[in-house]
């Protein structure tokens, strides 16, 4: 599906696509890229890629799709460091809870030519770090997309499609919607329990 797919953070949701990604075939190359030593180690020890780097930029480099599943926080800082390393035509996506903040801090450093699609797979576990990931955390489970304005279709498509064959339904809304929707479903149990 993909030549080479990057990895920028190996928690969670990044070892679980690394996982998924091996079993279905999804790329002939996985780049991996944490800036943890020791997570890194463990990464390769776990044979999550085939290659591993702290830098990310050299994981970014020539790969058709990137995803960025760093804290939300660190989202703008990880797009202005690999913004140079980006090739035309590759997919740049996240993996962040929340996407105006996400897109705030990444956008403005998204070269010409690259098609920035930022996503939300709802999946996720308690634990954390490349142990903690597994092949199946994203079947059935939905993977939202918020597409900015111009979004090139068949970018999207691609990026749907990848997500489709991890297991997911997809669904897309814009991101001031999925904010307030993830955040009345996030505080519905507590608006329940003290009802």
């Amino acid at each position: 599906m993909f030549e080479k797919i990057a990895l920028v953070g190996i928690g969670l949701i990044g070892s679980s696509l690394a996982r998924v990604i091996r079993r279905e075939g999804l790329a002939s190359h996985v780049a991996i890229s944490t800036r943890s030593e020791t997570t890194l180690a463990r990464a390769k020890e776990l044979g999550l890629g085939s290659s591993y780097a702290m830098d990310a930029k050299e994981a970014v480099r020539d790969a058709d799709l990137v995803i960025v599943s760093v804290p939300v926080g660190a989202s703008g800082e990880v797009a202005e460091e690999i913004a140079p390393a980006l090739k035309q035509g590759a997919i740049l996506t996240d993996v962040g809870s929340t996407k105006a903040s996400v897109i705030a801090q990444m956008q403005p450093h998204v070269p010409d030519g690259v098609h920035f699609i930022p996503g939300h797979p709802l999946a996720g576990t308690e634990k954390s770090g490349p142990d903690a990931g597994f092949a199946e955390l994203f079947e059935n489970r939905w993977c939202i997309f918020t597409p900015l304005p111009g979004t090139d279709p068949e970018a999207l498509e691609r990026l749907s499609e990848f997500w489709r064959r991890c297991g997911s339904n997809i669904d897309t809304m814009d991101p001031q919607h999925h904010d307030m929707t993830l955040a009345i479903v996030s505080h519905l149990p507590h608006i329940i329990a003290y009802n």
